[in-house]
């Protein structure tokens, strides 16, 4: 499916929290994910991950800091970082990420 509507996606998703790969381009995964005002443990990735929100607010505990993300904006973090989801985000997140090979 060449065009993506990730608002929509995430609508049909089963629950929320849990991505869904909705395409790749070269070595990069793009995810879609629902956020649903609930927090999300601390987790740290040996890859870059864009969290990119196309609708409502992402909240990110990021070094003891509360990062705000809103639509149309994409917080980068680099490997290494650890982030944490913080109470209140809610909407349309687009992950997009490329995890090393095994």
């Amino acid at each position: 499916m060449p065009l993506l509507s990730f608002d929509q996606l995430s609508r049909q998703l089963p629950a929320p929290w849990q991505s869904s790969l909705v395409g790749q381009v070269g070595p990069a995964r793009i995810k879609v994910l629902r956020m649903d005002q609930q927090p999300y443990q601390e987790e740290t990735h040996d890859f870059n991950e864009g969290l990119l929100v196309t609708q409502g607010c992402l909240r990110l505990g990021i070094a003891g800091a509360t990062v705000e993300v809103l639509p149309g904006q994409m917080y980068l973090v680099p490997a290494g970082q650890a982030h944490s989801v913080l109470p209140g985000s809610h909407g349309t997140l687009v992950i997009i990420d490329v995890q090393p090979a095994p």
